[in-house]
């Protein structure tokens, strides 16, 4: 697997990391490594090039991007004719197309694909509505956005599922289009899109149970809480079905995270880094659901494999499992922020390296930075990288990147509050808080940053508790924790706002759920002898 060529590469300087990184996912065995599920895709192509076709359509099910890449090249190798084969090869070569665009290479690579399969044409109906529906977006000629590309594409592939409604992948590669569609979009509370994506996942899978492309696509179509619960039965099979795909591995954690699922989230991920030792994503997603758990000591050494990774970062970029190099980034920054941010290490966070790479992943870390210095009574040291955050989300506007921007506008929005509470401006720092908090809770979310850094709802929660507000704040912590279920320093605060609001009925509540969420945890953290003496005085 790729994961092998590069620890030749890189040679002895990361080997340290990497048997570290294989330590992390330990407890899994090593799956087959061709066991990556499969699909059925006729085509009108050789027999050597459909059973090649097959195989890379499965991998272009799981966002594996470069030998995808490689298998569709091998299809086209079989059969130059194979037109199907360049029109594979202009599908894969979006990477991840639920993170962002593909680059201008892989654009170029995409296009000229589309072309040749354009030109050497199909001999079926079918063929010729999947190429022409890949080359509406890479063709689309009002003004060439990725956004109108993107909205062209779900718009062709519509008519592709309207003339081939029982195709099962016409229906897969429309609900995953529709998909795609929802990310360029502005944040819709009902979910039209992911509903009427599920009702079609949920169609294919009732006639093909295994189907790799279906199990995946669900799980992004269910990725918001209030549909978390219609993916559970896809994140339990997902990386059955497919233990050799990196990216199924992880996905089923997506779907564990929304619902507080922190055991099996942990699975997964050791599951994903055992099959890709470099796979950050899997590494953010891991640590984080350790922290919930306070398993310190283990999210420890997670954090000191990422920080290794560091070394070798243009590696690790080049070789992520989908090719989503913004998720790269976004758990490069993450990582370390959670380790100090999930256990109230302020001076940590106040510490914390700046690694420019994306304004998005530059962003997690002034946050961070200035929330551990505000904490730590810093206000000038806040107030610097607050300056930072302000220039990060202008540079982001100006782009042309909505999503971003708005995502640092609500930590900018959070850094204000904090600053105006250290100031006395108590009423103002509320305002400014409860809008960063209807802002998150309105705005949708990347599957580049899956589970926020920080609930700006909890946040508000200890905001409140600091200003003398319990009862408000126990509202805040509650409301919090519905839409972010089992968190560590959601229980937390729930549970010191009820005890100071006079209601130890459910404070003992709260602090008993935190005392049972990290009954395996090491014990460390001074927060859980607080629990311990109010749960058994």
């Amino acid at each position: 697997m790729r994961h092998h060529r590069m620890a030749r590469s890189t040679g002895g300087a990361v080997l340290g990391t990497l048997m570290a990184l294989a330590e992390l996912g330990a407890q899994e065995p090593a799956a087959a490594p061709d066991h990556i599920g499969t699909v059925h895709f006729p085509v009108s192509c050789s027999a050597e090039a459909q059973a090649r076709f097959d195989r890379a359509v499965t991998m272009l099910h799981h966002f594996w991007t470069q030998p995808g890449s490689e298998a569709f090249a091998a299809v086209t190798a079989a059969d130059p004719g194979c037109a199907m084969g360049y029109w594979g090869t202009a599908m894969v070569v979006r990477a991840n197309p639920l993170v962002a665009a593909p680059d201008s290479a892989a654009f170029r690579r995409g296009r000229e694909a589309v072309e040749r399969a354009t030109a050497l044409g199909a001999p079926t109906p079918r063929e010729r509505d999947f190429i022409a529906a890949m080359d509406a977006y890479y063709h689309e000629r009002k003004g060439g956005d990725h956004r109108s590309r993107v909205l062209a594409y779900e718009k062709a592939m519509a008519a592709v599922h309207r003339s081939h409604p029982g195709d099962r992948e016409a229906t897969a590669f429309y609900a995953l289009a529709l998909l795609e569609a929802a990310t360029v979009l502005p944040a819709d509370s009902g979910y039209a899109r992911e509903r009427e994506a599920l009702g079609l996942l949920e169609a294919v899978l009732a006639a093909e149970p295994g189907h790799p492309g279906a199990l995946h696509y669900l799980i992004h179509a269910s990725d918001h809480p209030p549909l978390a619960a219609r993916g559970l039965a896809a994140a339990n099979r997902y990386g059955v079905v497919s233990p050799a795909a990196p990216h199924a591995r992880h996905m089923p954690s997506h779907v564990f995270s929304m619902l507080g699922m922190w055991e099996e989230s942990i699975r997964a991920n050791r599951a994903a880094i055992e099959a890709a030792p470099a796979y950050v994503h899997a590494m953010d997603f891991l640590i984080y659901a350790l922290l919930q758990e306070a398993r310190d000591a283990e999210a420890a050494r997670v954090l000191a494999a990422a920080d290794g990774l560091q070394r070798v970062r243009a590696s690790v970029e080049a070789q992520s499992p989908t090719g989503a190099v913004l998720s790269v980034h976004t758990a490069f920054a993450a990582i370390p922020a959670r380790q100090a941010l999930e256990r109230g290490a302020w001076e940590e966070a106040r510490a914390l390296e700046v690694r420019p790479a994306h304004p998005a992943a530059d962003a997690i870390t002034r946050f961070a930075r200035a929330m551990g210095a505000l904490r730590s009574a810093d206000g000038a040291a806040a107030r610097e990288d607050l300056e930072h955050l302000r220039a990060l989300e202008t540079d982001l506007g100006r782009s042309g990147d909505a999503f971003w921007a708005g995502q640092v506008g609500i930590q900018r929005m959070a850094v204000e509050a904090w600053v105006a509470r250290g100031e006395g401006r108590d009423d103002e720092a509320r305002r400014l808080m409860r809008a960063a908090a209807d802002r998150e809770d309105a705005s949708g979310k990347s599957v580049a940053m899956e589970n926020r850094l920080w609930p700006m709802r909890e946040l508000l929660g200890d905001l409140l508790l600091e200003v003398g507000q319990p009862a408000e704040a126990l509202r805040a912590y509650e409301a919090s924790l519905e839409a972010a279920p089992n968190r560590y320093r959601g229980f937390l605060g729930a549970a010191r706002a009820a005890a100071r609001a006079g209601d130890p009925a459910r404070a003992r509540e709260h602090y008993g759920r935190l005392l049972a969420l990290t009954g395996g945890g090491d014990g460390a953290r001074p927060e859980l002898a607080e629990a311990r003496s109010y749960v058994v005085p």
